[in-house]
Formats: structure tokens, sequence, C-alpha cells
């Protein structure tokens, strides 16, 4: 009877053995990593061809403002601080922001001493670019020596060009080829039409000699002009004020100077 009893017990206890399932728990496994893509988010910095791009583009709404208030072509305030500052690189301009070469004068702000015709000679010093734009405003405006400057038309930024030389404000005797190269290579006369809108007349200077102008089209160099009316390229340089052989399509070109009668 006991064997009965202990067979009975033993063959329940396997019976629910066997009824029983095992629950595994699985681990995540950690060394998975969540993979996520990368998205680049695309710079808003613009790119320009040249450092004088940037400066007429940095520059050009104070000039066209300065035109406004005043009467000075937008193309030849530019084209002077492009000029003057070496497109906003040169010293006087990074350290004072003078962007114009304009000396202290009796100035009483702050100054800066540069090296120039004489050693050491006193500059003006500026907060911001802009200050140094509206002195030279005033700069031309405030003396009497400039004042045939402001009979001239806005659009004339020749005879601007030329009145300035005239009037003292530049010793090199190309300043003014210099001015209109820097106008015609980056068109800088369509800030002026901006500002004079429908009063803007394309103005062209009288023709008073005989000289001979070429207008660049695509595929030229200062070579190719230069052989074509047989001149060196460095007479081409000369006459046009080029720094450079850098010319654009649609550029005037002085290819013969004018002949005194």
């Amino acid at each position: 009877m006991n064997r009965i009893i202990i067979i009975i017990c033993l063959a329940g206890v396997l019976f629910s053995c066997k009824s029983k399932k095992s629950v595994v728990t699985k681990k995540p496994n950690t060394t998975t990593r969540d993979v996520r893509k990368t998205t680049e988010t695309p710079s808003n910095t613009k790119v320009y061809a040249s450092n004088t791009e940037r400066y007429v583009d940095v520059h050009r709404e104070t000039a066209q403002q300065e035109m406004s208030l005043y009467g000075i072509p937008a193309s030849i305030t530019l084209a002077q601080g492009i000029l003057e500052s070496g497109s906003g690189n040169g010293r006087l301009a990074v350290e004072a922001n003078n962007h114009f070469g304009i000396k202290c004068h009796g100035w009483t702000g702050q100054k800066i001493y540069h090296d120039d015709d004489a050693a050491q000679e006193c500059f003006r010093k500026y907060k911001d670019a802009k200050y140094s734009f509206r002195d030279h405003s005033l700069f031309l405006t405030e003396r009497s020596r400039y004042s045939k400057l402001f009979k001239l038309k806005q659009e004339d930024y020749k005879g601007w060009a030329k009145g300035l030389r005239a009037a003292g404000y530049a010793t090199d005797p190309k300043y003014p080829q210099k001015l209109i190269s820097l106008i015609e290579r980056y068109k800088l006369y369509e800030f002026d039409k901006a500002v004079l809108g429908d009063n803007y007349v394309s103005y062209k200077s009288p023709v008073t000699s005989n000289r001979t102008t070429y207008t660049v089209v695509k595929g030229d160099t200062l070579y190719s002009i230069s052989r074509r009316y047989n001149i060196s390229v460095k007479e081409l340089q000369n006459l046009n004020g080029l720094p450079d052989a850098a010319i654009s399509i649609g550029q005037e070109l002085v290819v013969k100077p004018s002949t005194k009668k």
C-alpha cells in the first residue's frame, strides 16, 4: 500500500513539472546603438568672387544713403572707398574704420598715426565705417574747393572723378581713370540709378578729343586687345588706371590716348 502511495506522489510531481513553462526574459542588447542620420545645416555665408565685390555689397547702402542726403554719386563714394582703403583691407580701414584716408586737420576725436606722405601722420579714427562715409560727405560739401563738383550731374561719374583730382583731392595724375575703371568694372553706376530712379539719365561726357576707346566683349584679355591696337599691356594699364590685368565684359577701355591739336 505504501508503495502505491509513493508511486502516485512521484507521478504527480513529474506531471506538475512538465506542465510548467519556463519564462525567459531577454536582456536588452546594450551594445546596440541608436544610429541617427546627422542633417547638415546649409551655411548662409555669402561667397564673393573678390574682396572688392564683398566691399561693394557691404557698403553700397551707406553710399546710396549719402548720395540721397548730400548729392555725391554713390559710384564715386564706393570707388574712392575701394581705392583709398584697399577694398577695406588697409590698416586705416581695419584699425580705424577710416576708408577715405582723411587726416586729422583739427579733428578732436580719436586718432591713429600712419606712414603716408610723411612718417607717422595723423588720421581720423571712427567707431564705425558709416561715420567715415559721413565724414567723407561732409569733407566734400563743406570745403569750397569742391563746390564745382556739385554743379555736375550726379550721373556724370567721369566728371566727378576728374573734378576730384582737379580740386586737389589726390595728387596721382591717374586718379580719375582709376576711379572710372573701378566704376565701370564693378558697374557701380547702377547704385546711382537706384537712387535717382526715373531722374537718371545715362550720361556721356562730351568728346573733346580724338582718343579711341574699346568696349570689352566675351573672350577678350588685355593681351589680345593690346595686340589688336598695337599697344603694350603696360600702356593699356597705365591709360586706364588698371592695377592688374583683370577686365570685365562691357568695360570701356582707352586704347589710344588723346592727342593735342
